[in-house]
């Protein structure tokens, strides 16, 4: 397993990462994860047989439930193990059991904490960006808890770019703990993460930790042009990536993926989470997993190389249409200060 530094800090982490979304151990309505205790420890087991120490999870992920039998899992071998979890997403029904305020951060970490059955969280992130609380606010009650030693890294995830570098700046301001990462929905089906938030990635020194590299299942290959999708398979609800690309456009470019997946032997998802690898800032990538089969899989999927060619070509299959101003960037900037260091210049 390849370890990589988390952004700026001093966090070494391996490439791969298993977000434990699917625990849960419950099929009630409202449960994402129905993977229970037993379970979860076998792909613990694996994960960390594999090098990958590092597991993702959140407060509001099976209400809880998550980080319940993701802390049974590793008992008895904290010290093993990376922990990421995050807040800001309701976590009840009241005013203020959402956000990033001082009340709702605090009480969310102290149930994380409770959950987990830890005293400290490797990296703590907010699940999403608050603008009604002030950043004063937020960003001091982050430092106490770096402090106060309960939490040790900070993120986001699903930030726009021009609120953290707003946060980034406070925190230099007032020398707070700085967000060292940023938590990103990124796959070769969604690439509006080139746009501005890599390229501040690059800028500031923030790692970037991919979430859903394989577009919520829709880069699994099951999905081809002329083959039914399974009534039961998540690919059927509509979901992020439905925002960012079009069916048609998936399956051109699953086509190609399959080309290079076949001349190098490996699987659509593999050649797909392998692509993620070389990008720039990329720290590590987030497995979804509901079967020890799903994990062994895209295990696989680091340790060799695409060649320039076959990146070439998915690069190609994979560009979309840029919006204003990014396509004004490119035309008449592109030769002074390129300001997309992620796709290959592009002039129209």
């Amino acid at each position: 397993m390849e370890y990589r530094q988390l952004g700026g800090s001093g966090l070494r982490v391996p490439v791969l990462s298993l977000g434990t979304g699917t625990f849960g151990g419950s099929s009630e309505p409202g449960s994402w994860g129905d993977t229970d205790e037993a379970g979860a420890t076998r792909i613990v087991d694996i994960a960390l047989d594999a090098g990958l120490n590092f597991f993702d999870t959140a407060d509001m992920y099976s209400a809880g439930r998550s980080e319940q039998v993701l802390g049974a899992a590793i008992r008895g071998r904290r010290d093993q193990v990376i922990i990421g979890t995050k807040a800001t997403q309701p976590s009840g029904a009241g005013p203020n059991d959402l956000g990033s305020s001082r009340h709702h951060l605090t009480e969310a970490l102290e149930g994380s904490l409770r959950r987990l059955g830890t005293d400290h969280v490797d990296v703590y992130y907010l699940h999403n960006m608050d603008t009604l609380t002030p950043v004063e606010e937020t960003l001091s009650t982050l430092d106490e808890f770096v402090r106060s030693g309960k939490v040790r890294y900070l993120g986001v995830s699903n930030f726009s770019a021009w609120w953290l570098m707003k946060s980034l700046s406070v925190s230099e301001r007032y020398g707070w703990s700085k967000y060292v990462v940023q938590q990103l929905f990124y796959s070769l089906a969604s690439r509006e993460a080139e746009w501005e938030l890599l390229p501040l990635g690059l800028e500031q020194n923030v790692g970037t930790v991919v979430w859903s590299p394989l577009a919520q299942s829709r880069l699994s290959g099951k999905i081809r042009r002329g083959r039914p999708v399974e009534t039961t398979s998540r690919t059927v609800a509509p979901s992020e990536t439905e925002q960012s690309a079009d069916q048609e456009f998936v399956y051109g470019l699953i086509e190609v993926l399959a080309e290079v997946a076949q001349e190098l032997d490996r699987t659509i998802p593999q050649v797909a989470i392998n692509w993620l690898v070389e990008r720039p800032t990329v720290s590590s990538i987030i497995l979804g997993t509901r079967t020890e089969e799903q994990l062994w899989e895209n295990l696989e999927a680091i340790g060799w190389s695409l060649s320039a060619e076959q990146r070439a070509r998915l690069d190609a299959a994979s560009e979309r249409p840029l919006p204003y101003p990014y396509w004004h960037h490119q035309q008449n900037l592109a030769a002074r200060n390129p300001v997309d260091r992620f796709r290959r210049p592009r002039m129209r």
